[in-house]
């Protein structure tokens, strides 16, 4: 994969995860100025989300299907019209409802990982979609910070009329840049689906690289959607473009674990995990202290952020190794864990900022992070099955000879012939 292919799906994950996360900074503007009331504002929030969540279970497994650039191209070009739609609404009805057809087919990023997993080298693969996804978290932090000052000029219409023609412009430059990815289609659409339901059940890997992400997105949620109540209350009283420039930090911290895909490479997944979740638990002490220090605070995100960034990218790095056939549906899987932790998280920490202020969000993003944890260590022994080639499965599967040793095959064991039922068998 070269360098250009590699920034033009950067570019198309964080274009598309904005058009979900693009209206929490100028939420309280758009809601003015579609004639919602303070109840009814989440569901412009929502909306990108349940649209998100509802494309990675019924159109990222068609990327085991169809040619991957196709499915790109064509992604692009409907969250472009979603985007669209909402800048041009009349009302809410027709604002939400571009904002769900938007997240629905923004899952494009999850079809954008899967695309490099299957096209690059099995040594450069980590490499490859480090840098790619490093292009989410841009998307996810950057946009807090465009959107609040664009919005700020402009108004709230012109963020998604942006968005809508970057997303037009980089089905474009997919279509051109990007090689075909075509596959004969080993099973049905159905089979696929329903396959999806079996990893959870039957692959143990996958289940713990799914909980793992769980409790991740959990605590990154925790931070990100409740970050703006402690900056906006006493002693601070920031605005949403001050606010925004926090994202900032967070881009420092995603960012600096670039490194994390090409560790990945060498083996290091599962240590990586480890004291990654290990930081992102410590990284709370200093979230914590929103209250009395911005230094410390500031510190806290960047560690926060790099972390999750290490654990993220070296999850997708083993799925998609252990799954080389099926990774459009592992992928977007997975992705399901994190978009649920993502909402655990943002729902929690209102709920604990409301009952006892931001030390007790950071609590809970602490405890999150530490289950994290836990999942990780209790599991350890599948994820080196999964880098020694053999990817455990329920009932039977890989064991390790020691621990951290490479993991070996489950193979059934055969009985010794004979010499009399030797001497019988035909030659």
């Amino acid at each position: 994969m070269t360098g250009r292919q590699r920034v033009v799906l950067a570019l198309v994950c964080a274009v598309a995860v904005s058009t979900i996360y693009g209206i929490q900074p100028v939420l309280e503007a758009a809601g003015e100025d579609l004639g919602l009331g303070e109840g009814a504002l989440g569901w412009l929030v929502a909306a990108g989300q349940i649209g998100y969540l509802a494309g990675l279970v019924l159109l990222v497994p068609l990327g085991d299907l169809v040619d991957r650039r196709r499915l790109i191209t064509v992604h692009l070009l409907l969250t472009a019209a979603g985007a669209a739609v909402a800048a041009a609404a009349p009302g809410g009805g027709v604002a939400i409802a571009g904002l769900a057809l938007a997240g629905l087919f923004a899952v494009v990023v999850q079809v954008t990982v899967a695309y490099v997993a299957a096209v690059s080298p099995a040594g450069e693969r980590g490499r490859n979609i480090g840098a790619v996804t490093s292009g989410v978290v841009i998307g996810i932090l950057g946009v807090r910070v465009v959107a609040g000052a664009l919005g700020e000029l402009t108004g709230w219409r012109v963020v998604y009329l942006v968005l809508a023609g970057l997303c037009a412009t980089l089905a474009l430059a997919a279509r051109l840049t990007l090689g075909a990815d075509v596959r004969r289609p080993r099973a049905r659409y159905g089979e696929l689906l329903s396959s999806m339901g079996r990893l959870v059940v039957g692959d143990r890997l996958f289940l713990s690289r799914g909980l793992v992400a769980f409790f991740l997105f959990a605590s990154f949620g925790t931070l990100w959607s409740g970050l703006a109540l402690p900056l906006g209350d006493a002693p601070w009283h920031f605005g949403t473009a001050e606010i925004g420039l926090f994202g900032l930090a967070g881009l420092t911290g995603a960012l600096g674990a670039a490194r994390a895909g090409r560790w990945a490479d060498r083996g290091r997944a599962s240590t990586v995990t480890g004291w990654s979740l290990a930081l992102l638990t410590a990284s709370w002490l200093l979230i914590g202290q929103a209250g009395s220090s911005l230094w410390l605070l500031i510190v806290g995100v960047i560690v926060l952020d790099f972390a999750v960034q290490a654990v993220h990218v070296s999850s997708q790095h083993l799925l998609t190794t252990a799954h080389p056939d099926r990774s459009s549906s592992v992928i977007g899987g997975y992705m399901a864990f994190y978009s649920l932790g993502s909402a655990l998280g943002a729902i929690t920490t209102t709920w604990a900022y409301s009952a006892s202020g931001w030390p007790a969000a950071g609590l809970l993003g602490a405890a999150y992070a530490a289950l994290g944890l836990v999942v990780a260590a209790s599991t350890r022994r599948f994820t080196a099955a999964a880098l020694s080639g053999c990817a455990p499965r329920a009932g039977r599967g890989c064991h390790a000879d020691r621990a951290g040793a490479p993991a070996t095959t489950w193979r059934p064991r055969r009985r010794r012939a004979s010499p009399r039922s030797r001497a019988r068998s035909p030659r």
